[in-house]
């Protein structure tokens, strides 16, 4: 497993295309969405800052594309050219498969978090403890396995020519609903109350409330895992079903 793993990240690492969208454009993103706003400029309700607000959003968003997009795509592709089809005949076992997909999309996941935190502090000039710097990063890519989930699940229901498509409704969909372009205060009453529900406002939320050196909301918590156990539930079923086919 330790092998495949170490493929996975290789492969990640070599596709340009892939790291710059989800490494480097949610820096770009961020850059471009806190525009000239300072600290002076504050997120209705939530008492931080817009450029502090949306360091959270935009690091979410980057996890968000590294775990999501990234594995999806891969395995849709692999199922297609028979790759899937040969490590079954292989000593790995199927959790060990979905576990090398979902570390190294995690592993490709961390730098878009660190670079999105280092563009904040450095041109939007974000200051926060010590512990609140470590507890974001830890909370942000621990959350992304949500995704990674989903992503996995996603791979396995759509076929090659239909998992692009499919991911990408997934993908804008939740960034947008969820909160991550915008602060949801700017969303209409009935669109907020849906957000509220979304596991991307509960993810972001998570980082928010570090920032604000409060407790996550139980709510936010409750949504991830219940959100974990049906992305997970849902990928080992699809995953079962795919190897009948076989």
């Amino acid at each position: 497993m330790r092998s495949l793993i170490t493929l996975e990240l290789l492969r990640a690492l070599r596709n340009r295309k892939f790291l710059f969208f989800s490494v480097i454009y949610p820096s770009l993103l961020f850059l471009i969405i806190a525009g000239s706003a300072d600290g002076a400029v504050v997120v209705d309700g939530s008492g931080l800052s817009v450029p502090t607000y949306m360091m959270v959003s935009m690091a979410s968003f980057g996890a968000l594309t590294a775990v999501l997009m990234g594995n999806s795509e891969r395995i849709a592709k692999e199922r297609e050219s028979g790759w899937v089809r040969q490590l079954r005949l292989t000593p790995l076992p199927g959790r060990g498969y979905v576990l090398a997909k979902t570390a190294s999309a995690a592993v490709v996941g961390l730098p878009s978090i660190v670079i999105v935190f280092v563009v904040a502090a450095a041109v939007k000039g974000v200051r926060l403890e010590a512990w609140q710097w470590l507890a974001l990063t830890g909370a942000i890519w621990a959350g992304s396995l949500v995704f990674a989930a989903l992503g996995v699940a996603i791979g396995y229901l759509a076929a090659g020519d239909a998992v692009r498509p499919v991911t990408m409704i997934v993908y804008f969909g939740l960034s947008l609903l969820g909160g991550l372009w915008m602060p949801t205060t700017t969303f209409p009453e009935w669109l907020r109350r849906i957000a509220a529900w979304l596991p991307t406002h509960a993810y972001a939320a998570l980082g928010q409330a570090i920032e604000q050196s409060h407790a996550p909301h139980m709510k936010d918590l409750a949504i991830l895992a219940v959100s974990f156990a049906l992305f997970a539930g849902g990928a080992a079923w699809l995953y079962r079903k795919d190897t009948l086919k076989a």
